[in-house]
């Protein structure tokens, strides 16, 4: 399976790995789905995951990082004509759409509600995609 993760997905994996957006990172770090990404993408985990709140160490977020761009698949992405709340929401969105992917995870579905365009792309939370996973 191709997914793309939300970063609030990629924290909540983090700080919690016991519940669903954990079981998601776990599917991510076993190589059972693949990972879409791109520089915009990237750099927003970059940037939330830095964020002093969190404590994360540096070492633990280089290597989480370096482990998503080299076992994912990088994605170019375009405008796709949509407008959605909030635009740093939409990178996301455009990889998703433009890199095949079988599923958004998002904790925010409201985020990717379209303003104006359509498109059609499984947007759902973790605790959805999960029982999808094999083995679940």
């Amino acid at each position: 399976m191709r997914v793309v993760i939300d970063t609030n997905v990629l924290v909540s994996g983090i700080i919690n790995p016991h519940g669903a957006p954990g079981r998601v990172l776990d599917a991510v770090l076993a190589r059972a789905v693949l990972m879409l990404h791109d520089d915009r993408i990237l750099d927003a985990y970059r940037q939330i995951l830095r964020r002093p709140v969190f404590s994360f160490a540096q070492s633990h977020i280089d290597a989480l990082l370096d482990f998503i761009e080299t076992s994912g698949e990088h994605v170019s992405a375009r405008d796709i004509g949509i407008v959605v709340p909030d635009p740093t929401d939409l990178p996301f969105l455009e990889v998703a759409i433009l890199g095949g992917a079988d599923a958004l995870i998002t904790g925010s579905l409201r985020d990717f509600k379209p303003r104006t365009g359509r498109y059609k792309m499984n947007v759902c939370p973790p605790h959805e995609f999960v029982k999808k996973l094999p083995g679940t």
